[in-house]
């Protein structure tokens, strides 16, 4: 598949002299993938997003976005590029909904009549065209959260590029992201890249993970089934096993003959096995 993405040992000296080295393996994403970026706070996540949207620029190492360095030449490839950042209110700049997510096709010039059919288009697929002539201000959190990712794909980018998306939102609101975005990935072709502390969706979004330690070590590059295996990487990166895996992980400690299962589905699917395996013993 094509590679869009491609950072090489990135090292990034702050103002305050605090260093981030993203090293120890390249960071690549192919066309369509989905890459979930995971590591304890201080380890780098928001770094390395800075420096794919050009908001940093590397002291060492190289990036590389649809073959530009996105720290020189943003412009070239910026139409292509969604980002929906960990604090929605800093980006949703308009008064209304319709206004915010017209912002990007009419600063880029598109005439009016095909700002209009976009948007219409991307209100309807997130399911708040009901909304599109609200305020802002007064929307509920996972409103703002979803007007702000409006804005991100009303004009279809190949990457989109997500910070903490499920922060401050309520368990049903994360299920229902979730689901909205593995959709629009299906349709669209889309890659997504995407940080979070929350460990429980891996399985449910990503087709392939990255862990990082303290300081922008990448760790390991895996997909979810074969890294929950690797219990190591998450004491490495001092986080906590995902709870359907923290289960089974003690459950087979105890002997019982399972494998680390991808989702709720093959988990339950283990556990009626089991059962049966306990309701009718072999001989």
């Amino acid at each position: 598949m094509e590679e869009i993405v491609r950072i090489s040992c990135v090292k990034h000296v702050y103002p305050d002299s605090t260093e981030v080295h993203l090293c120890g393996l390249d960071f690549v994403v192919r066309k369509g993938e989905r890459v979930v970026i995971i590591g304890p706070n201080g380890s780098g996540k928001s770094t390395l997003l800075y420096h794919i949207l050009g908001l940093l620029s590397s002291n060492e190492g190289s990036v590389r976005v649809f073959g530009q360095d996105p720290a020189h030449d943003y412009d070239r490839i910026r139409e292509k590029i969604g980002v929906v950042l960990q604090n929605v209110e800093e980006q949703i700049i308009a008064p209304t909904v319709e206004e915010d997510v017209s912002f990007s096709p009419r600063n880029y010039g598109y005439p009016e009549h095909g700002v209009k059919d976009l948007v219409d288009d991307v209100l309807r697929e997130l399911g708040i065209s009901h909304i599109r002539h609200k305020i802002c201000h007064y929307l509920s959190g996972g409103e703002k959260r979803k007007v702000a990712l409006a804005g991100a794909l009303v004009l279809k980018p190949e990457l989109l590029i997500l910070d903490e998306p499920f922060e401050g939102l309520d368990p049903m609101s994360r299920r229902e992201l979730v689901s909205l975005l593995n959709r629009l990935c299906e349709k669209w072709g889309m890659s997504v890249i995407m940080s979070t502390h929350d460990i429980n969706v891996i399985s449910q979004m990503a087709d392939y993970v990255y862990v990082l330690g303290q300081g922008g070590e990448i760790l390991v590059m895996d997909t979810p089934a074969d890294l929950f295996t690797r219990t190591e990487y998450y004491r490495q990166a001092r986080l906590d096993f995902p709870i359907l895996i923290e289960l089974f992980r003690l459950l087979k400690e105890k002997g019982l003959a399972i494998d680390m299962p991808l989702d709720v589905k093959d988990a339950a699917e283990q556990i009626e096995r089991l059962a049966g395996m306990v309701g009718h013993p072999h001989p």
